[in-house]
């Protein structure tokens, strides 16, 4: 890789050290390392976050790369053209009527109100430690924990400070094949999975994430 600016940072989780109940361990150790890269641009990490809010991943993919290669600077790679997400200056540049041609109507709001915020706070946001940018950026007009909580794991892949009882680490818990029934609430499952997975928190819920994608990717299933 090549370009300006660090690195980029490649974290692997490996779950043969995983500590917590054997069941969910057992599970996650089979299905092997994890490596992922973490996101380097505060900007694009709020972004994807807010084109997946309420709605499934696979159709996230679908408007984010839409709307990248309509309105983001193309990138030569060896494996073909890609797009970066738009600036926050052309997002703020572009007419209502666009985003509603890309299916991005519902997000232009929150799109609009988040650059706005980066190219006022974004200095600022990116000193911050990584659990208190989680509550600053909840200040943005329909930026709310779900959000901000995705989007901080994303840069960071700290995902002890993802909404780990959200729909799509329920889904993957309950199709883990531990017999174990979890509840169905997500306060009462945000309780009982933080408390079996103790101190690798972060690695369970990245663990258990990545085990649904590799899931749906080989069953069929949709992606949450």
């Amino acid at each position: 890789m090549s370009g300006e600016g660090d690195a980029p940072v490649l974290d692997v989780v490996d779950p043969a050290g995983l500590t917590g109940t054997d069941d969910v361990v057992g599970v996650l150790r089979a299905a092997g390392t994890v490596g992922r890269w973490r996101n380097p641009d505060l900007w694009d990490a709020l972004a994807t976050s807010i084109v997946r809010q309420v709605i499934r991943a696979g159709q996230a993919r679908k408007l984010y790369r839409a709307f990248c290669e309509a309105h983001g600077e193309e990138v030569v790679t060896p494996h073909g053209p890609a797009w970066l997400f738009p600036t926050p200056e052309a997002v703020l540049a572009l007419p209502d009527d666009e985003f509603t041609t890309l299916g991005m109507a519902f997000k232009r709001r929150p799109l609009k109100a988040a650059a706005e915020a980066v190219l006022e706070f974004g200095s600022k946001w990116a000193e911050l430690d990584p659990a208190v940018l989680r509550d600053e950026v909840q200040s943005v007009p329909r930026i709310g924990p779900w959000t901000a909580g995705a989007t901080v794991a994303d840069l960071t892949n700290d995902y002890s400070l993802y909404p780990y009882a959200d729909l799509a680490v329920r889904t993957w818990a309950n199709r883990l094949s531990t017999g174990r029934t979890w509840p169905e609430t997500e306060p009462e499952f945000a309780r009982r999975w933080a408390r079996l997975a103790g101190k690798d928190l972060s690695a369970w819920t990245l663990l258990t994430l990545a085990w649904g994608v590799r899931h749906a990717n080989t069953s069929g299933a949709v992606a949450i």
